[in-house]
């Protein structure tokens, strides 16, 4: 799993939601359980070329959801709506790629994956396209850009993207030392259950001055989440 540690370094491994489901934070509660899945009628609408239901097929091939596990048919129905530009097929896929299931492992097919659906809107694909271009993994180490996407998932309201935010700014790391925006994005991600979050933003409170405090508290009062509308969805 990507986890998140000191210094930015990488905070996942991929597989997260789209192949099992599961959290990136052990800190988060377990997401409630899915109502039951007919497979039948998730197949026949995929066959009929709708991109949301070839996903779905994805995910229950890979999870083995009504169906016994198959990753090689899990990335072939991702790859039929990835083709057609759809961004949740495009991370799933990149997923599969990144983790070596159902494809040959292939950190470079996995990195451009990401950047197509980060460049739609995919918040997880934001977050792991960040992970690849911190880690130079399948793709050219790039701080300032990994810090790009890490804003653009955390501008979201991603709590573990606001966590990397705000070891970058108050380190340095892809952007200049800012420890009124280190503060901030402390902050908002302890607001969302981040222990590490809350622990970083203390120990940086010490070193702050009462007008950075206050310049600090403005920022999260006015922080809002941004929505982006999905682009590459449907037929």
């Amino acid at each position: 799993m990507k986890k998140p540690i000191n210094l930015g370094l990488v905070v996942c491994v991929s597989g997260i939601l789209f192949l099992i489901g599961c959290s990136r934070s052990n800190e988060k509660p377990a997401a409630p359980p899915q109502p039951p899945v007919d497979f039948g009628t998730v197949k026949t609408k995929a066959e009929q070329g709708d991109l949301e239901s070839q996903v779905r097929l994805g995910q229950l091939y890979a999870n083995g959801e009504g169906v016994k596990r198959d990753f090689a048919e899990a990335a072939r129905w991702y790859k039929q709506a990835a083709d057609k530009g759809y961004p949740d097929a495009q991370t799933a896929l990149g997923e599969l790629y990144e983790a070596g299931r159902g494809v040959a492992l292939d950190y470079v097919q996995a990195a451009k994956l990401y950047r197509l659906a980060a460049d739609q809107g995919n918040i997880i694909a934001q977050f792991s396209l960040a992970s690849m271009l911190q880690a130079g993994r399948g793709i050219q180490k790039d701080h300032a850009e990994a810090f790009k996407w890490f804003r653009a998932a955390a501008e979201r309201g991603d709590s573990q993207a606001q966590f990397n935010v705000a070891q970058r700014y108050e380190i340095g790391i892809g952007v200049p030392e800012d420890r009124v925006e280190a503060f901030k994005w402390f902050s908002l991600a302890a607001g969302q259950g981040i222990t590490d979050a809350r622990a970083r933003r203390e120990k940086l409170k010490e070193k702050m001055s009462g007008e950075e405090l206050k310049e600090a508290k403005k920022r999260i009062a006015s922080f809002v989440p941004h929505v982006e509308q999905r682009k590459g969805a449907g037929k």
